[in-house]
């Protein structure tokens, strides 16, 4: 839903966002005070209760907030651990293809640089754009050609060509579950349950009957940490998005220490 904030570096779209959430908020504070506070308190314990209505709302929204902070993050370590295995399987297969004999050897580990090379330069690149990309296919496709038309010649060969199958199968279903994670992030409904949240913790802090000075103090204090925590989830809402997302370090481990 923020897409447009992963276009631009955190040190300059955090500031900015959470400077655009105080103004806004200061600015509904000296309307609200013009237009409707008189109105509001006309008894002397209005405040009383608009101060109990605040804490107790602060406490549901804070466990909210909390809560989509634990979810993105945990989606974002799940992406992270998910690219992690699809590496150690590119590693494996590279090794297993080494105990081949040529010219299946050279061909597999061929392809695997190739997969490497492809899914870093090409592939995490789009991914950062919110693409899918398509990029890796044809190596995989290659691949699984070039062991099915290996005929083990005795038990050590079975036993290595079965080994080498059932990392390939992984690695196929760790690629697809990592594309399949390039788009995932909160439903769009979330957000507004989450938009909907700040405004009105916002409309009751303008509720408070106060001194001008401390009522834009406090409220540039509790629209600054709406602000951080709702640009916090949002950085780690895309996991392959933005700056606070999941490189492919692993990838490039693996062809530096193994491939080279």
């Amino acid at each position: 839903m923020f897409y447009w904030i992963y276009d631009y570096p955190n040190l300059i779209m955090g500031p900015l966002f959470a400077a655009g959430f105080v103004l806004t908020a200061l600015i509904g504070q000296f309307v609200f005070r013009a237009l409707l506070a008189k109105w509001v308190h006309t008894e002397s314990h209005t405040n009383e209760l608009v101060g109990i209505s605040l804490a107790s709302f602060s406490v549901l929204y804070g466990i909210l907030l909390a809560l989509l902070a634990v979810g993105a993050y945990t989606n974002y370590a799940a992406m992270d651990d998910l690219v992690s295995k699809e590496a150690s399987c590119v590693a494996s297969l590279y090794r297993d293809a080494s105990a081949f004999p040529e010219p299946y050897r050279d061909s597999l580990q061929r392809d695997l640089k190739a997969y490497v090379r492809q899914t870093v330069d090409i592939g995490w690149p789009a991914q950062r754009q919110g693409a899918v990309p398509s990029v890796g296919s044809q190596v995989v496709t290659t691949l699984f050609n070039d062991l099915a038309s290996f005929n083990p010649p005795d038990k050590r060969s079975e036993i290595i060509f079965a080994e080498t199958f059932r990392q390939f199968n992984n690695l196929v279903e760790f690629r697809r579950a990592r594309l399949a994670g390039v788009n995932a992030g909160l439903p769009s409904i979330m957000w507004w349950v989450v938009g909907i949240g700040a405004v009105l913790n916002l409309i009751l802090m303008w509720m408070m009957d106060m001194e001008v000075h401390v009522h834009v103090m406090l409220t540039t204090v509790l629209s600054l940490l709406l602000a951080s925590v709702i640009f916090l989830v949002i950085a780690m809402d895309n996991p392959f998005r933005g700056e606070v997302s999941v490189g492919p370090e692993a990838f490039e481990r693996v062809y530096q220490t193994l491939m080279q």
